[in-house]
């Protein structure tokens, strides 16, 4: 059933990861950790969701840094 069981992502929504993200660095040292606009200026959610679904190389950025997070 599950279609990609060796992928941590899977199943897991964008707005989940920024979300755990802000919720243990908080939005400073995510800016610092990732140097994107969306988390430097005025974050929010709503703006970094739409900024990572256009940009890949962002969200792979993100992403990285979510699954260091959850080996901690």
């Amino acid at each position: 059933m599950n279609n990609n069981p060796n992928n941590p992502l899977h199943g897991i929504k964008l707005e989940m990861i920024i979300n755990s993200l802000v919720d243990y660095y908080g939005w400073d040292e995510l800016g610092r950790r990732i140097n994107i606009n969306c988390f430097n200026y005025d974050p929010s959610v709503k703006s970094s969701l739409k900024f990572l679904r256009k940009t890949p190389w962002a969200r792979e950025k993100v992403e990285k840094l979510y699954l260091s997070m959850i080996d901690k």
